[in-house]
């Protein structure tokens, strides 16, 4: 077995993009693109990852973090430049070096280990990735000779009439021999139209010095794409959220409608989960087995427990119980933690709160900076006034309260276990355990009022 390592290319600024992010940042089912790369590069058993950055070098460096290496390519000279950039890191070597583009995001690790193994027995000192392309537009050809032998890349701008006419094309990604593979690069030249420094150079210095080259061509042509504008990234997507749905439901859940259904690539789902249209999973969510969630429903970095339907809401970085029931129309923001057995109804919106197991908030209802506890009732129309234009506070509501409509809980504040808050009342002082809580006005009804005011008395 031998040592393995990679060359992730990643400093091109993407003009055609027309952006100011910086094209391997462009997302991919919620993930940058380069990220994509670097997770399936991660997972080939790989003693070192170079990337290398260029332009918006910071921004990847912060996207990536520091459990890989960085060279820097400060003029963006060509392929071969940018490979040259990794001497530093890879140089002197033994082994096998991946080289692959950071706007290649749907490459998976199958089929890099495939090219892996393809080279190492093989006993070549470069393999390339190659594909079968209806429309070769604009990609490297690979000339074979007449055993079928790779013979050399020739880039689009630089091809024959003839050599056009080859289907198969160059999809950018390789292995070499590393000594090799830094030997020759040293020898790669600009003299090309676009006067740039080639890595598909590097194989024809190999073979002109008797080394042997290798293909590997894949099945899919597909997850080969190279995202260069918005267009193709919008394929990207489309080819990714397939991929994604089709390994969700091949693993136990219905997807109703996988066109209108968008899951990122981190998101787990239980089996026997429904998956309604209209449906956005993002980020780190964890979805348990036998929920439904949606139709309409955004959820993003939530775990939600077994059994808990979701229905046209939204939830953000919360935490969600089994057997939840929210929505239609509910909002749990940031920091929430709804335990099992909950209700959250009808336009409530839930803010950095504790709701406890059995309680329920039907409708209309605002709970933000509170602890709920367990088996309690808000009523309809109930706001904790967590806010005095300065600071946030906390309102308490212990297990067992029932919290009659449209009261108002001024926090700071605490309402006692099995307390009762009438209907309408704002509540400003704690109110102690087993206690009826009215705060509002005595009514007063005046008889004969309109005929008053009308002047008619």
């Amino acid at each position: 077995m031998y040592n393995r390592y990679a060359v992730i290319l990643a400093a091109g600024q993407g003009t055609r993009m027309k952006s100011k992010l910086y094209k391997v940042l462009h997302p991919v089912c919620g993930k940058p693109m380069v990220q994509h790369v670097v997770d399936q590069v991660s997972k080939l058993n790989i003693e070192e990852i170079v990337t290398i950055i260029g332009h918006g070098a910071e921004q990847v460096q912060a996207q990536l973090g520091d459990k890989i290496k960085y060279a820097l390519q400060k003029e963006q000279l060509g392929t071969a430049h940018a490979v040259m950039q990794a001497k530093e890191v890879l140089d002197g070597k033994d082994g096998v070096t991946i080289v692959v583009c950071g706007d290649t995001p749907l490459i998976p690790h199958e089929t890099m280990e495939a090219l892996f193994k393809h080279h190492e027995e093989t006993g070549s000192k470069a393999t390339v990735l190659t594909a079968w392309a209806d429309d070769p537009s604009g990609y490297g050809r690979i000339v074979r000779n007449e055993n079928g032998h790779v013979e050399k890349i020739v880039e689009h701008k630089d091809a024959s009439e003839e050599e056009r006419k080859i289907q198969e094309i160059n999809t950018g990604t390789y292995c070499f021999d590393n000594q090799a593979l830094f030997r020759a690069l040293s020898q790669v030249s600009n003299d090309n139209v676009q006067g740039e420094y080639y890595l598909p150079d590097v194989l024809e210095i190999l073979k002109n010095e008797g080394a042997p080259i290798a293909a590997f061509q894949t099945v899919e042509f597909e997850e080969t794409l190279g995202v260069n504008d918005r267009v193709a990234l919008s394929e990207a997507e489309r080819l990714m959220r397939k991929r994604i749905n089709e390994f969700h439901m091949r693993n136990g859940v219905t997807i109703i409608d996988p066109l209108n259904t968008y899951i990122g690539a981190d998101v787990s789902i239980g089996m026997d989960t429904i998956i309604h249209p209209g449906t956005i999973l993002s980020g780190t969510t964890s979805i348990g087995t036998d929920c439904v969630i949606g139709p309409q429903s955004e959820i993003s970095n939530c775990d939600v427990g077994d059994h808990t339907v979701i229905r046209q809401s939204a939830a953000f970085d919360s935490q969600i119980g089994s057997h939840v029931q929210i929505g239609p129309f509910a909002h749990i923001r940031p920091k929430s933690e709804i335990h099992g057995h909950v209700k959250i109804g009808n336009f409530v919106e839930v803010k950095k709160s504790v709701f406890g197991e059995g309680s329920k908030a039907s409708h209309l209802s605002y709970i933000g900076d509170a602890e709920v506890g367990r088996d309690v009732n808000i009523g309809c129309g109930t706001i904790t006034v967590n806010y005095d234009g300065k600071n946030k506070f906390l309102t308490k509501i212990e297990d067992g309260v029932f919290v009659g409509c449209n009261s108002n809980l001024v926090a700071p504040v605490t309402i006692g276990k099995n307390a009762y808050v009438a209907a309408g009342s704002t509540i400003t002082d704690d109110v102690p355990g087993e206690a009826l809580s009215i705060a509002r006005a005595r009514q007063i009804n005046k008889e004969n009022y309109v005929e008053k005011l009308n002047g008619k008395k």
